[in-house]
């Protein structure tokens, strides 16, 4: 059994490890429209195909950063109102120049206007905004419902300090971005936080509230890149450097329209404008939700993400048991032992999955697999350890016995009597455990481990509902496949142990 899972284990690794090439130069992007375009225009920017790799959706910027610092990425496109009030701490009205000396001590730079601004704003209904015009005449509405995304909820230039600037009363919800307007649209929540070159302001016909005591500050879009990166990657470096001052805030607003509103891949947008056709509605076929929902389950990508999360599964659930079944073992042997044992694999199972990945992120130095495939291996040890140690305490004591009484000695009985008897519940421990990895390693994507998750990740980025399920149904019948070989392969034990009885 030992080496089956060892190979497994091995198979895994190698299916879900990317392969090697000539050391690309890795772009990153946040989980929102407007910044996967940025990256794949980057990427696209950079060089032929290959120079560059887009790393898409990695999570909010504190996840990004890090990725950055810990050298999991080279460079990220991103704001400088949020360089300098989210991540530096610098006051108010600094510029790039000090954006760029707070940064160097970190190995790190900021540099490449693209030639827009992005900054925050709250917008509410034309049709309910009333006599609402600016940010201060929320102070005398308490009754508004606010749904904020939960990074301007935490942000230090978000809400907390908006609040006290303005002394607005509300109580706001967090909500995804890529659900806000519809949930403003339907009527839920009557203001929501935008981004001025966000597209659906005019498809919704909001009513962008001024900030007239000018509490955000500026939000220029630049590349945020590892001081090395002009050296290692002189050609690519170059070839950004050319596109400093070229999007303007009305190309921005016509990319993110070109994505949520006209459906086009971010690729698509990113090679027509760098073409310079961009602004041009793509051609639609007029296809049904339903036909778009079965273009995206089977579109060319789905052997490549099948093959990542079966890999992810199949090498954290590997690792798990090679770990977990020894932890088992011990848990039934020696009590008190069992019981602290037992007691961290169940705190480790309660720490929020996105949690667990950006705190891994830091300590492992890099994103991509293998932060996935360590907090996947985490969560799959409760299940097994647990089980094991229950099947092995619900052996007879009489057949311990019996097998002493043959002469056999601790090891043998634990081989030949005691794991038999307990491999029912020990293989349903590890079912258990492969069917939530299932499940949770659509979260891979967001460090950009790639999986099913990739599918989800952009679809809550566009609200793109054909997207989502597209990623949650293979995910699930992937689940569905687990279990039924598991209860196959427990079927065909019940047999063989049947026949030699």
């Amino acid at each position: 059994m030992w080496r089956a899972v060892a190979w497994v284990l091995a198979a895994a690794l190698a299916g879900a490890m990317p392969a090697r090439a000539a050391d690309p130069l890795r772009i990153g992007s946040k989980r929102f429209t407007e910044s996967y375009i940025l990256g794949e225009l980057l990427t696209q920017a950079a060089g032929p195909p290959g120079a560059a790799q887009h790393q898409p959706g990695l999570g909010n910027t504190a996840i990004v950063f890090e990725a950055l610092k810990a050298g999991g990425i080279d460079l990220y496109p991103d704001y400088t109102g949020t360089l300098a009030a989210e991540i530096l701490k610098l006051p108010p009205g600094a510029g790039l120049d000090a954006i760029q000396r707070a940064l160097a001590p970190m190995g790190l730079g900021a540099a490449i206007p693209l030639g827009f601004e992005n900054t925050y704003a709250l917008a509410v209904s034309d049709a309910r905004a009333g006599a609402l015009r600016r940010l201060s005449d929320l102070a005398a509405q308490p009754q508004f419902r606010l749904g904020l995304s939960h990074e301007f909820l935490g942000r230090a230039d978000g809400w907390p300090g908006l609040a006290s600037r303005y002394g607005l009363p509300q109580r706001p919800v967090g909500l995804d971005h890529g659900v806000a307007y519809e949930a403003l649209a339907a009527g839920q929540v009557d203001a929501i936080d935008i981004y001025s070159t966000d597209a659906k302001i005019r498809k919704y016909k909001l009513r962008v509230l001024e900030d007239d005591r000018h509490y955000f500050p500026r939000y220029d879009a630049v590349v945020v890149y590892r001081l090395d990166v002009p050296q290692r990657f002189p050609q690519a470096w170059q070839a950004l450097e050319r596109l400093a001052g070229r999007v303007s805030a009305d190309d921005m607003i016509a990319m993110n329209a070109a994505a949520e509103i006209d459906g086009q891949s971010f690729d698509a947008i990113a090679r027509a404008f760098l073409a310079g056709t961009a602004g041009q509605k793509a051609t639609h076929d007029g296809a049904e939700p339903r036909s778009r929902l079965a273009a995206a389950l089977f579109g060319p990508d789905t052997t490549r993400l099948a093959l990542r999360h079966v890999g992810l599964v199949a090498g954290a659930v590997g690792a798990a048991t090679l770990v977990g079944v020894p932890l088992g073992m011990l848990a039934a042997r020696r009590r008190r032992t069992g019981q602290a044992v037992l007691g961290v694999v169940n705190v480790l199972q309660t720490v929020p999955s996105l949690a667990l990945l950006a705190m891994l992120i830091p300590l492992l130095g890099r994103i991509g697999v293998w932060p996935a495939m360590v907090a996947l291996f985490l969560y799959a040890l409760l299940p097994i350890v647990r089980n094991t140690a229950t099947g092995l305490e619900q052996v007879p004591q009489g057949m311990r016995d019996a097998g002493r009484a043959l002469g056999l000695r601790g090891g043998q009985v634990l081989r030949y009597v005691e794991l038999p008897l307990a491999l029912p519940v020990l293989l349903a421990g590890v079912k258990t455990a492969a069917i939530i990895s299932v499940g949770t390693a659509t979260i891979a994507a967001f460090v950009g481990a790639g999986g099913f998750g990739e599918r989800i990740a952009t679809g809550l980025a566009l609200n793109d509902t054909a997207l989502l399920l597209a990623g949650a149904i293979p995910a699930a019948v992937l689940a569905l496949v687990v279990q039924a070989a598991f209860e196959t392969l427990e079927w065909a034990l019940r047999r063989h142990r049947d026949a030699r009885c």
